[in-house]
């Protein structure tokens, strides 16, 4: 038997442009819950994207800042370029607990992208490397502010000091107390 006709439905997707550095890129606007889309920013796998935004925030650095901290995933790849370009060391915050871990500290936060509940874990090994120290927040995009706020949590329970956030993108409402490189409008 043969069939004709379309295959496929055509979609149009709206998008959103944006431009990190010299860097110009479409992004696709997504509903991440009802009545509420986002510009859906995703670096990972993009390192021309994440070269850019790399240098450019770790211009932004404060001077006093002595270590980094991400959370897991989409955000390392940016961390792990700006350790580069500052000479700075970073630290991952892992979103499950892991059995190599020591004496993990953890925070439950929800993420505007899953709408679920998440896990935020510092590895006990790593509280030395952060306690007494000036820390930099580093993260992709800060939306609804509540990883950042996870984050805050951890670094201070353990004796360190947040003394700078930085992210390629703020997203929602504007946040003075984020060093970013744009700003991403919330769709209706």
């Amino acid at each position: 038997m043969i069939r004709s006709g379309p295959l496929l439905q055509c979609l149009t997707v709206k998008t959103y442009f944006v431009q990190v550095g010299g860097v110009k890129r479409e992004l696709p606007i997504v509903e991440v819950a009802p009545g509420v889309s986002v510009a859906l920013f995703n670096m990972l796998g993009d390192t021309e994207v994440t070269e850019a935004a790399g240098a450019a925030l770790a211009k932004l650095l404060p001077p006093d800042i002595e270590v980094l901290v991400t959370p897991e995933v989409k955000a390392l790849s940016l961390a792990h370029v700006i350790s580069r370009e500052s000479k700075l060391p970073y630290i991952v915050i892992r979103k499950t607990v892991k059995p190599y871990m020591v004496e993990p500290v953890a925070r439950e936060v929800i993420s505007i992208t899953t709408g679920k509940p998440q896990l935020l874990v510092l590895d006990g090994a790593d509280v030395g490397k952060v306690r007494g120290r000036k820390v930099a927040i580093v993260d992709d995009v800060v939306s609804s502010g509540g990883t950042l706020a996870s984050l805050r949590q951890i670094i201070e329970e353990v004796g360190g000091e947040v003394a700078a956030v930085v992210a390629v993108f703020t997203e929602g409402q504007e946040r003075p107390e984020v060093k970013a490189l744009g700003h991403l409008p919330l769709f209706k």
